[in-house]
């Protein structure tokens, strides 16, 4: 097992998020191992694809792409950070133990909570919906409905030709274009301006 993944100068950070996360994938994935389970399908991101100095040259990105660590502590993103350290690490256990591994990475998840918490997804739009972080990203971002989620992963289990990491995705969307949509159907919120 890779030594931890220490990040000095964030201690929430790296106990709520970059621990959970590495260390969750690995405890499953290491269970599986024990358990001589051969096929395994793992929830990852396209966050573990997609940040990356040389994002505009190499556009449009795909499956052999893989997040830039460095690009994501000069600019803090610790979720893309994690995920993209917790599924290398599960592609690293997984050809050391011979076990068939398959990777969903799915978008910004949309639609019903499946969880009693709110996702990250939700808080990042409850935040520009309410006006609340002062602007919001001059960004393009890819959206996917949990219902596609789930079918890909089913598909990804069952399917004997499924392999690699899989990219879920549909409509890519500016957040300015995001905020209009949510604008019209819900007009009493303060939402980003900027």
């Amino acid at each position: 097992m890779a030594s931890p993944v220490l990040i000095p100068y964030d201690e929430n950070v790296q106990q709520n998020l970059i621990d959970p996360c590495i260390k969750g994938t690995l405890n499953v994935l290491n269970s599986c191992v024990k358990a001589t389970v051969k096929h395994f399908v793992l929830t990852s991101s396209c966050s573990s694809i997609r940040y990356r100095d040389d994002v505009q040259e190499v556009c449009p990105l795909n499956e052999s792409h893989w997040t830039d660590l460095e690009y994501c502590k000069r600019y803090k993103l610790w979720y893309a950070y994690a995920k993209t350290i917790a599924e290398r690490e599960a592609w690293r256990i997984a050809k050391e133990n011979g076990m068939d591994l398959v990777v969903v990475n799915p978008s910004f998840v949309v639609g019903p909570l499946l969880a009693p918490q709110p996702t990250s997804t939700l808080l990042l739009i409850l935040s520009i919906v309410k006006g609340m972080k002062g602007e919001y990203p001059n960004t393009t971002v890819g959206f996917v409905h949990i219902n596609d989620v789930v079918a890909a992963h089913l598909l990804a289990m069952e399917d004997p030709k499924a392999s690699g990491r899989l990219i879920c995705s549909s409509t890519v969307a500016h957040w300015s274009q995001i905020i209009e949509m949510l604008r019209a159907k819900y007009p009493s919120y303060p939402y980003e301006n900027e």
